[in-house]
């Protein structure tokens, strides 16, 4: 019971940060909104005992990958004066969307058992033991893949227009 009550919380948590990051009128704000919402992500795989993921949520995306964001908005040319309004029209259909994928969620989270441990425990120690024997080749691979799309990247940044 303790542990749904947290969840709860936490999932309340989440879903106003995200609300917040996307209502803010202010981009670091927005981004400090979404540091919010990706660190109570984290307090939810340790509610549900997953701490590798927890630990690894808030190194890569907390740590990480927010402060690429901050420091993106940071380094570009902004007008501090002008408010970044959402002129759509389309409000009614993106209500519709999210509560489908609301019902969609509240449907999967109702039909599974993520408190009963069900799952196999795996430490650190064996998952990376899988990933440099078993899975080396995937492993190599990606780590490829990533730093041509890192090359790419600075490529692209570096491009100047004639």
């Amino acid at each position: 019971m303790l542990g749904i009550v947290a969840l709860s919380l936490i999932a309340l948590c989440i879903f106003g940060a995200g609300l917040m990051a996307v209502r803010s009128g202010n981009l670091v704000h927005s981004v400090l909104w979404l540091a919010v919402a990706l660190a109570s992500t984290s307090a939810m795989y340790l509610v549900v005992g997953a701490t590798f993921l927890s630990a690894v949520q808030i190194i890569l995306y907390t740590g990480g990958v927010i402060t690429l964001m901050l420091f993106g908005v940071m380094l570009t040319d902004r007008n501090e004066t002008t408010k970044i309004g959402n002129p759509s029209g389309r409000r009614a259909l993106g209500a519709i969307t999210a509560l489908a994928m609301f019902g969609l969620i509240v449907a999967a989270v109702s039909q599974t058992d993520f408190l009963g441990g069900g799952g196999t425990l795996v430490d650190t120690q064996a998952l990376g033991r899988a990933l440099l024997t078993d899975h080396l080749l995937a492993f190599e691979a990606l780590s490829m893949l990533l730093l041509a799309a890192m090359l790419a990247a600075i490529v692209v940044a570096r491009r100047r227009d004639p």
